[in-house]
């Protein structure tokens, strides 16, 4: 705990840093233009064709007459843009997720170790390819798992517990491969992962959760449907910025545990050559000394 409390307002401060602050607009505009342009191509079909899918629902028919004669006729209209929204931001989040772990990720770490580490070898344990091929797959698994619990999204309590504990497990996935990838080697980012999964697994929940308090600002009004496109796109530079922190987080939560592990490493004495004494050697028949001579008479 006070590893991670060291490391989170360390990450909070760097967020001031005008680089960190400039590194977060190339995600927004990248991110930016591909929801506005998304949302002018494909919302009102979007729209219409999640209404059609609830509409041929036929269990969940008389759950929403239900919920209209509790809270009025409105609900009906409002659940299909709803719907989407709650689909495409999760899609948008992870695209940030993307954007800062290929953009923002290295600038970042190279930050927090030239500042505060900058002693700590660097041993590129993992190139680029690895590393997006990493970020890829986990990606992958997060989406699949968010696919695969949409439905239970109609129940309240767990639409507040799944998102964000599935961001927070593809967040403690990719934000730590990418804090350790260049100064650690494979064994030592293995290790570390290891040995503190449990920190570094509450600090992806945490950071999932608080990537999700944007959404439930807005996403939850009616009102605020009509400027979907332009929400997301105000949403997207705020999940940068708490991509952002959680990079920074990991990274110098990462780096302290690498520099410890490093530390507590026993030092092997440098073997000291003794010198050797050159065999003696017998002098050869030829060289051998003259017989005495008898003494003379």
């Amino acid at each position: 705990m006070k590893r991670m409390l060291d490391a989170f307002w360390r990450a909070a401060a760097y967020c001031l840093h005008p680089t960190v602050i400039g590194l977060s607009l190339l995600p927004l505009l990248v991110g930016g233009a591909l929801s506005l342009l998304l949302g002018w191509l494909y919302w009102d079909a979007a729209v219409a064709g999640m209404r059609a899918i609830l509409e041929s629902m036929s269990l969940l028919e008389a759950a929403l007459r239900w919920v209209e004669s509790m809270v009025g006729g409105s609900f009906r209209a409002v659940l299909a843009p709803l719907f989407v929204v709650l689909l495409a931001v999760p899609v948008l989040v992870v695209a940030s997720l993307l954007l800062v772990a290929a953009l923002m990720a290295p600038a970042v770490v190279s930050l927090v170790a030239r500042r505060r580490f900058p002693a700590l070898e660097r041993r590129r344990g993992a190139g680029v390819l690895t590393s997006i091929a990493w970020s890829l797959t986990c990606t992958a698994l997060a989406l699949v798992a968010l696919l695969a619990t949409v439905p239970l999204w109609l129940i309240p309590p767990l639409v507040l517990l799944l998102p964000p504990l599935i961001w927070g497990w593809l967040t403690y996935r990719v934000m730590s491969f990418d804090a350790l990838a260049d100064h650690a080697d494979a064994s030592e980012r293995h290790q570390v992962m290891r040995e503190h999964r449990v920190p570094l697994l509450a600090m992806g929940v945490i950071t999932g959760y608080i990537g999700a308090a944007p959404t439930l600002l807005w996403a939850l009004s009616a009102a605020t449907l009509v400027f979907a496109p332009v929400l997301v796109v105000a949403s997207i530079w705020l999940y940068t910025m708490i991509f952002a922190f959680s990079m920074l987080w990991f990274a110098h939560y990462a780096l302290a545990a690498l520099s410890e592990l490093r530390a507590r490493k026993p030092v092997q004495p440098a073997a000291v050559e003794v010198p050797v004494p050159a065999p003696v050697q017998a002098l050869p028949a030829s060289a051998a000394p003259p017989p005495a001579l008898p003494p003379s008479h």
